[in-house]
């Protein structure tokens, strides 16, 4: 009796190249499809609610220094709070765009310094930790109070010994406020060269109104980084898939004898 047969077949259902494999390209795509969906939502959703601006001078630092480019929350004057850093034009400052913190509001009295001090806002003292520049940690060089008129803001710059803010407008009409409608923006982080977020100052939360929420800010540079680690997960699936399904075939084809085996044998 006398057979033949073969040992080395051509069919594989191996996870490179059955179900596996093509189940492993569906999912690939899904998540490339995902990451570029918050990937590009990411973008845009910035572009609606964020604009970039350059800081003119260092009278914000330390908080945003010269050059610093920014993303600044598109808003109205109506939702600025105490401690917002804004970005706002006013004619009698010169009509360009100008980034200071708002200190006071309509109705609020802003006055310094007490005996520590400190800026102080309708009689209670605010602990100003960003505020930099002055000896002794003084608010501000000279003393001042001013009453801020309705629908005004009262604005001071970080560095207080260079800053030209609200106490060099003392004598203009409104005492160095301008109008909420001024304000374009509300600075909520620093993207070069120093990236980092503007967080809301805790020393105006216990005043009436309290501080403004956060922007989405973190949410969306979330979703672009997200999606970014995905594209790349996905699109990466596809070379390692390959090269780890040829590494099982060479295996298996050195483990095993290959070509024709005949046998012979009779009773």
């Amino acid at each position: 009796m006398s057979g033949t047969g073969r040992t080395g077949g051509t069919g594989r259902t191996g996870p490179g190249n059955g179900g596996h494999g093509r189940l492993g390209s569906v999912l690939s795509g899904l998540v490339v499809a995902v990451g570029c969906a918050l990937f590009l939502g990411g973008f845009v959703w910035g572009a609606v609610e964020y604009r970039p601006y350059t800081v003119p001078t260092d009278s914000m630092s330390p908080t945003v220094r010269a050059g610093d480019r920014v993303l600044a929350q598109r808003i109205s004057g109506d939702a600025v709070r105490r401690g917002d850093v804004v970005v706002f034009r006013d004619k009698q400052w010169g009509d360009s765009p100008m980034v200071k913190r708002v200190v006071g509001v309509g109705g609020d009295k802003v006055a310094c310094c007490d005996p520590g001090g400190r800026l102080t806002v309708n009689g209670r003292p605010i602990a100003e930790p960003y505020a930099a520049g002055l000896p002794g940690g003084r608010a501000s060089g000279a003393d001042f109070d001013a009453t801020v008129p309705a629908g005004q803001l009262f604005l001071l710059g970080d560095q207080r010994n260079v800053s030209l803010d609200s106490r060099v407008h003392l004598e203009d009409p409104g005492q160095g406020s301008v109008p909420r409608s001024a304000v374009d923006a509300r600075v909520d982080a620093v993207i070069w060269p120093s990236p980092g977020f503007l967080g809301r100052p805790a020393g105006f939360a216990a005043l009436p109104g309290g501080v403004s929420q956060a922007g989405p800010v973190r949410v969306l540079v979330g979703a672009v980084v997200l999606g970014a680690v995905l594209i790349m997960l996905g699109a990466a699936y596809g070379p390692v898939a390959e090269r780890r399904a040829k590494r099982r075939r060479a295996r298996s084809g050195a483990g095993r004898p290959g070509g024709r085996v005949t046998a012979r044998g009779g009773v």
